[in-house]
């Protein structure tokens, strides 16, 4: 079967355990090989080209059945924990004998940098529904480090995320060598930047990584969080869970780390980071502005 860029396929030797799609074909040393990006999975990989089948819609649906099912768990969890944190905001705020309506809450902003367009548009259709203010951003990896610090100055965001693809190989060198990932080191050089301009881990939540990234390194660099303690794959959505969890907790209150991590779609294996102040700010008294007739 004629295998073309942007089909979805599989890898044989792999049982087709990933969707992926591809994203180019090159020759090297008269073999064809494929770069492939994950559908569900911020991974990068490639593959000889008689590794490759092509997965028809139906066996698409079937393949990701299981993960849809998972991000709807974690959905359903994270949802709950949002609607108990504005429980008890609002009791705070209220003190008893105040109207609800009669005060009003600020979220922290969200700047989110992604490697992969089609991931940042499922990311944005979830910070939509789960209602965060945040400005999506395409970036090529290795470009994000020379551009992070003008976004930064210009967008003034309370919440950074710098994502995309990544991938460790084993053939580049050992699992603590950075050099050994293919975009690592660009998501710690831009982390490094990040911090140059705001070096309080307050006073800017990162979350930095992808798929099997050098989590170590990334923590070092200044980020608050980050992937991947395991050199697991993450999931696509898993940076909006973290982040969503930061926007919505008061900035007088500690994020326990595992509170973040457990509604996750990958866990405690694929994620980390460090106890962080939440972001969201509360404010009264809330008055809607009318319009005046003259």
């Amino acid at each position: 079967m004629d295998i073309k860029i942007n089909d979805i396929v599989g890898r044989k030797s792999y049982n087709c355990d990933l969707l992926f799609r591809v994203m180019d074909l090159r020759q090297i040393n008269d073999k064809k090989f494929a770069i492939l990006y994950g559908e569900d999975f911020r991974l990068v990989a490639d593959a000889p080209y008689t590794d490759l089948v092509v997965v028809n819609q139906h066996e698409r649906v079937k393949l990701s059945q299981e993960y849809r099912t998972l991000e709807e768990q974690s959905l359903r969890l994270f949802t709950q924990d949002v609607e108990l944190l504005k429980s008890r905001q609002e009791y705070a705020a209220t003190g008893g004998y105040v109207k609800p309506s009669n005060y009003f809450q600020i979220p922290g902003r969200v700047l989110h940098l992604d490697g992969d367009p089609t991931y940042l548009k499922k990311c944005m259709t979830l910070y939509e529904k789960i209602g965060i203010p945040v400005l999506g951003i395409h970036c090529n990896e290795k470009e994000m480090p020379d551009k992070i610090a003008g976004l930064i100055d210009h967008y003034r965001p309370d919440i950074l995320v710098i994502t995309g693809h990544d991938a460790y190989s084993k053939a580049k060198g050992k699992m603590t060598d950075i050099n050994a990932y293919r975009h690592s080191k660009h998501f710690v050089l831009t982390v490094r930047e990040a911090r140059k301009k705001i070096p309080h881990l307050d006073q800017l939540v990162i979350f930095a990584g992808a798929c099997q990234s050098h989590f170590e390194s990334l923590i070092h660099a200044g980020a608050n969080f980050a992937s991947s303690p395991s050199r697991i794959n993450i999931h696509a959505l898993d940076p909006v869970y973290i982040v969503a969890k930061i926007s919505f907790t008061p900035f007088m209150e500690r994020i326990n780390v595992w509170d973040v991590l457990r509604n996750t779609l990958t866990g405690e294996k694929g994620l980390g980071g460090i106890e962080t102040k939440g972001v969201l700010r509360t404010g009264m008294p809330y008055k809607p502005v009318q319009d005046v007739e003259e």
